[in-house]
């Protein structure tokens, strides 16, 4: 349990003197293979936009206020009858809670199912990239990155969880093998995303394991963070499944 539970209250969601809504907080860019993490506040907003095309941006959720709970990815498709994420759908927590909103997105679908590469698979992919040959342009890898930015909030490989990859699509076939879609995501491509709980975000812009590109070049993102409101009684993501409306409902009593 972290400080601010140990106090005895969630993280407020906004305080005297923050940014008013729709105010601009944080404007960043994620270059290729950069680790990131940050705690939206509750109804913060964080866009990402693939500046070039063809990016891969693996993402890990955790309430900001109790680590314990996390993002879950077979309870965020079963809820909402769903295999990928796009706009009008959540991502619920292991305590049925909405750690975040899909509000905007220009692709139609974000891949929920297939993981993130380490860096033995770099390598077999890539070659050896080691910082020694290559120094700041060394390949990194989404499992150590993960690693990394965890590791600044007291958690380490055992929270490791299903991730979400953002911008990247995978399809199934009838036999259910797995086929990267090339292309899913052109320059300027976004998703935008909404907390609805005090939320940690641990992005890293790594390759996908699946992409069948074989030069280590993953592509820029551009970050945006800004101030807002959680979702209201009519919000299309609530509206959107029946089972959401309970998962909001579990998410507001938590800060009643």
């Amino acid at each position: 349990m972290n400080a601010n539970r140990r106090q005895g209250a969630p993280l407020q969601p906004h305080a005297p003197g923050q940014p008013a809504q729709g105010e601009t907080v944080l404007r960043e860019s994620l270059r290729g293979g950069q680790m990131w993490s940050r705690v939206l506040r509750r109804g913060q907003r964080l866009r990402l936009v693939d500046v070039e095309g063809g990016s891969a941006v693996a993402a890990l959720f955790f309430n900001a206020d109790e680590h314990g709970e996390r993002y879950n990815m077979p309870d965020t498709l079963k809820a909402q009858h769903i295999a990928r994420l796009t706009t009008g759908y959540v991502l619920y927590s292991d305590m049925g809670r909405v750690l975040c909103s899909i509000v905007s997105d220009s692709l139609g679908w974000h891949d929920t199912i297939t993981g993130h590469g380490t860096a033995a698979q770099s390598e077999a992919l890539y070659g050896r990239g080691s910082y020694q040959e290559l120094r700041n342009e060394f390949h990194r890898n989404t499992r150590d990155n993960f690693l990394t930015e965890l590791g600044k909030y007291d958690l380490g490989k055992r929270d490791l969880t299903a991730n979400v990859n953002f911008f990247v699509k995978v399809a199934a076939d009838e036999s259910g093998a797995l086929r990267w879609v090339e292309g899913h995501s052109p320059a300027g491509s976004h998703v935008e995303l909404r907390a609805e709980l005090n939320t940690l975000v641990i992005l890293s812009n790594t390759p996908h394991p699946l992409d069948p590109r074989r030069e280590y070049a993953p592509r820029p993102v551009a970050l945006e963070v800004r101030a807002g409101s959680p979702a209201g009684a009519d919000d299309p993501c609530r509206r959107s499944r029946p089972e959401n409306e309970r998962g909001f409902l579990l998410t507001e009593a938590y800060f009643a």
